[in-house]
């Protein structure tokens, strides 16, 4: 992938956040690594919505948290992304988004669990930061997040939103939507009686394996970029 396609993934991530009602004014944001420099990553911009990044106000960021180019302002919360990425090598991008349901599950102190085919995308573990209900603004608190974090695809924080990372931001972009779907399904059927008898967990570590492939992510991503830019394909 080259630095113009990588903008490119970034301005469509934030076209299908948006899209899927997952902005929250300006305070939500996506990045992606810069392709052949894992040391930097592309980020939305500061006073902006998912919907509003251009090529001209990317902000380029350092491990560190530090804006080293780009037109936009840095987000104060960019050490969610940084500390991130110094400890997770696998990881190609970083969402973070303050999702209505994830949020009010996270309030309730209990786990999300396999009762739906978004949520099993997590069975194998959503961990929470308990840290602060407030704004990640200091590489300490980004570090909390990260440690949190650990292996896993995503974390909550708690009373705040989430973190979600991927392999790609089609990874990401994808995840953080199966995520709040996930929520909302169970506080959802909590509401109306509770959760009933489970599947067994090798039906749900089968159904993990499927709707975790890769090309499972980058279908669904194009197929989202594809009504966020109103086109079809004949």
């Amino acid at each position: 992938m080259t630095a113009d396609e990588a903008r490119q993934k970034l301005i469509d991530a934030g076209l299908i956040l948006e899209a899927q009602g997952l902005g929250d004014l300006t305070r939500g944001h996506v990045s992606i690594r810069v392709p052949g420099d894992p040391t930097h990553f592309y980020m939305k911009p500061h006073s902006r919505g998912f919907d509003e990044i251009t090529p001209e106000n990317i902000v380029i960021c350092n491990l560190e948290g530090e804006k080293v180019a780009g037109g936009g302002r840095k987000h104060s919360e960019v050490y969610i992304h940084s500390e991130i990425y110094k400890v997770r090598p696998d990881v190609m991008s970083v969402i973070h988004a303050h999702p209505t349901h994830a949020v009010a599950l996270s309030a309730t102190g209990r786990a999300l669990l396999p009762i739906s085919q978004p949520s099993v995308a997590f069975s194998d573990g959503l961990p929470t930061f308990s840290g602060t209900i407030g704004l990640i603004r200091s590489q300490a608190m980004g570090a909390g997040v990260a440690r949190a974090l650990g292996p896993c695809k995503a974390v909550l924080l708690r009373h705040h939103g989430v973190a979600v990372v991927g392999a790609t931001v089609e990874e990401s972009t994808i995840l953080t939507i199966m995520l709040e779907n996930a929520c909302q399904i169970q506080l959802l059927a909590e509401a109306a009686g509770g959760v009933g008898e489970l599947f067994k967990a090798d039906d749900i570590a089968h159904l993990h394996e499927n709707i975790t492939r890769p090309e499972q992510y980058s279908i669904n991503f194009e197929y989202l970029r594809r009504r966020a830019h109103g086109t079809r394909l004949s």
